[in-house]
C-alpha cells in the first residue's frame, strides 16, 4: 500500500509524479530543485543559495510525512558541474550530523529540469 505525500510548502509536481510516496515506514521523495514556493521562482545564480532552497523543499516534504533529515537513509544528488561539489556539499552537510549522515551518491549530469544546477532526492525511514 502506498500513501501520496503532498505539501503546499514545496514545489508542486510539473508532471505525472508526486512529491513523495510513503510505503510502510519508508518515504521516497521525488527530486527537488530550487523553486521558491512563496515566489514561484527559481533560485539560481548562486549555487549555495540554490542548494539551500533544494534542502528547504526537501525539509517541507519530509515534514509533510512527519519526518526530519534524521530519518533520511539515502540521498541522490545530481549536479550540472562537478566543480560546484564542494559548495553543494557544504550546504547539504549543514543539514546532517556527520555521525549518522545518510548514504549518498553525487553524479554530474548533462542537464537538469529548468536548467538548474542541482537536484536532490531522498529515501527516509521512520
Amino acid at each position: 500500500m502506498k500513501t501520496i505525500i503532498t505539501t503546499p510548502n514545496a514545489p508542486a509536481p510539473i508532471g505525472p509524479y508526486n512529491q513523495a510516496i510513503l510505503t510502510g515506514n519508508t518515504l521516497y521523495t521525488s527530486g527537488q530543485i530550487a523553486i521558491n514556493v512563496e515566489t514561484n521562482s527559481l533560485v539560481i545564480g548562486n549555487i549555495k543559495l540554490e542548494t539551500n532552497q533544494v534542502m528547504l523543499n526537501l525539509k517541507a516534504v519530509l515534514k509533510a510525512a512527519n519526518m526530519t533529515f534524521e530519518h533520511v537513509i539515502k540521498a541522490s544528488i545530481f549536479i550540472s558541474n562537478m566543480d560546484d561539489f564542494a559548495l553543494i556539499n557544504e550546504i547539504y552537510g549543514s543539514y546532517f550530523n556527520d555521525d549518522d549522515a545518510p548514504a549518498r551518491e553525487t553524479v554530474q549530469v548533462a542537464r537538469l529540469p529548468k536548467n538548474v544546477n542541482v537536484e536532490i532526492s531522498m529515501i527516509a525511514v521512520k
